[in-house]
């Protein structure tokens, strides 16, 4: 702990570890011929290993989904931390203007861009989550991510189908940064064209307020029975009133998605993402007027 004791405000000290990777280190590539940005500006937030929250995704999701402590006991068993000792640390990556303007045109597969973002932006991202590991561990505290440990797995859940131990956008969630839409996006005030990164760390800051109780909060289709925009850029019919079709979904992706991107744009790849472009809460928190202006 002597490394950091000079440092002021965790927070800002680890918002700015991150940002400054993204801003401003060549690893945020799409990896294209213009060498363009993977991401935008990030949003970062903090939850405490302790929110009752984890405890209740637990519950929800299934047994096997773990809490901050159960994961990090399970990477560090000699230390046998408590919950109250631990942050999940979370961001946000926003998809660049020029990402979302090429996937808002289009109406059954992902663009170029897009393909490139879920392939090699996640490549940026997981260097990332490895980035705010090393800095963490080099100032000589305890750090892991979840999505990158070796016991991190999908799972099946009786309530929800499709899972797995640890979800970077329920952690989101419990970090203030958003909440759900219809379709099972993440809606955050960059909107809900993003991807989502994690860490653990046994380190104490601040929880990011919640500027919400319900996890549909920014979501117009349950707060105020409008928009579902999402429900018509579905090519599949994975999305309806009554939410997301995880198994349609899953097909459209994967093999449909990943044929067409390997024989249009050359490499392997996937994805799709029309449901998180060319809607109201693609770039912001939307609001009736969004939903007006976009008919």
């Amino acid at each position: 702990m002597e490394a950091i004791k000079g440092i002021k405000n965790r927070s800002d000290w680890l918002e700015t570890t991150i940002k400054d990777f993204i801003n401003k280190s060549p690893e945020n590539t799409l990896q294209n011929e213009e060498n363009e940005k993977a991401w935008a500006d990030p949003l970062v937030g903090f939850s405490r290993g302790d929110d009752p929250l984890y405890q209740e995704y637990k519950e929800k999701i299934g047994a096997f989904y773990w809490t901050p402590s159960e994961i990090f006991n399970e990477t560090f068993p000699e230390l046998k931390v408590e919950p109250d000792q631990l942050t999940v640390i979370s961001w946000i990556l926003p998809q660049a203007e020029a990402t979302k303007s090429d996937n808002r045109m289009q109406s059954l597969y992902p663009s170029e861009r897009w393909a490139r973002a879920r392939i090699y932006g996640e490549e940026v991202n997981v260097k990332l989550r490895k980035h705010v590991v090393r800095t963490l561990q080099g100032s000589g505290l305890e750090a892991m991510a979840p999505v990158l440990s070796p016991l991190w797995k999908q799972k099946r859940s009786e309530r929800y189908g499709f899972a797995s131990n640890w979800s970077e956008r329920h952690a989101a969630y419990a970090s203030g940064l958003g909440t759900f839409g219809l379709c099972d996006g993440l809606i955050t005030s960059r909107g809900k064209a993003i991807r989502v990164g994690s860490v653990v760390a046994r380190i104490q800051i601040p929880a990011t307020p919640k500027p919400y109780t319900d996890h549909h909060a920014y979501c117009l289709f349950f707060k105020q029975g409008i928009c579902g925009k999402c429900i018509l850029r579905c090519p599949v019919g994975a999305i309806t009133k009554t939410g997301h079709d995880k198994v349609k979904c899953r097909e459209h992706v994967r093999p449909a998605t990943e044929d067409y991107v390997k024989s249009h744009y050359g490499f392997d790849g996937y994805g799709c993402g029309l449901c998180q472009t060319g809607v109201p809460c693609e770039s912001k928190i939307p609001t009736r007027q969004d939903v007006e202006m976009s008919v």
